[in-house]
């Protein structure tokens, strides 16, 4: 039987083996939101993308025999101001999101597992603000070892494409493609095809104050060029995007 990359998938004694076995162990905990991706996108792209990236990263890492890197199931529920004016959005508070990050964690860390990546794939600046704020207090003293995959840093978004350079990818080429790549019969293909380019730079808008999508002009909730996204580029993106996480999970097993 081929051992499982997902920690909610072993028994118990699988997991007692682990403890003390001679593996590192880092796990992935992934994290999105459930809003509005347009007229043609499901309302989970975000966790469809962390969960995306946590998989493949766990199994490039599967040979390893010195690090074994397990998915946790992931967090879906996230903060969504920007989105509450479109049906779908179902958001948490920050204290709300903080609190369940920093629970989880410190339960993992209590079951003897405490290098841990979080991988999140929703870039509300609260969003951010908050898991940088529960990683950061995680790691302050103990022994906890806790890692934040932040895509919004510049060197990492560099890698990922003009789109999400310039960002105005929400829903749109870059977001898309990679739901094509994970789950393609999510995607309605036709009304993807119809969409026309729309530009927003979303941090440049929020720095200017509009609190929502309908302030930034995005009436469908969607921004950049999905009627692009080939799910050939999502696969690609998902390379990169893997590749960061191992990179991350070795520096944490080496630390």
């Amino acid at each position: 039987m081929t051992a499982s990359i997902n920690f909610a998938e072993l028994s118990w004694p699988e997991v007692r083996d682990l403890q003390g076995g001679p593996q590192v162990v880092v796990l992935l905990l992934p994290v999105g939101v459930v809003e509005p991706h347009g007229p043609h996108a499901p309302l989970d792209v975000d966790s469809i993308i962390s969960l995306g990236t946590c998989a493949r990263a766990a199994r490039a890492l599967a040979q390893d025999p010195n690090l074994r890197a397990l998915v946790l199931p992931p967090i879906s529920y996230g903060i969504t101001d920007y989105a509450s004016s479109f049906s779908g959005a179902i958001g948490v508070r920050d204290e709300t999101l903080g609190a369940l990050v920093v629970d989880v964690c410190s339960a993992a860390m209590k079951a003897g597992f405490p290098r841990i990546v979080i991988v999140n794939n929703h870039f509300e600046p609260e969003q951010v603000a908050t898991l940088r704020r529960a990683v950061a207090g995680l790691n302050n003293g103990g022994s906890a070892k806790v890692a934040y995959l932040d895509l919004t840093r510049r060197a990492n978004a560099e890698r990922l494409g003009n789109e999400f350079r310039d960002g105005s990818c929400h829903a749109g080429r870059y977001e898309t493609s990679l739901v094509l790549a994970e789950r393609p019969e999510l995607i309605d293909t036709a009304k993807m095809a119809g969409l026309p380019p729309l530009h927003v730079n979303m941090p440049e808008a929020i720095a200017e104050g509009r609190t929502d999508f309908l302030a930034m002009g995005m009436a469908d909730a969607y921004c950049g060029s999905p009627s692009e996204a080939t799910p050939e580029e999502g696969h690609e993106r998902f390379v990169t995007l893997s590749q960061m996480l191992v990179d991350l999970v070795r520096d944490l097993a080496r630390d």
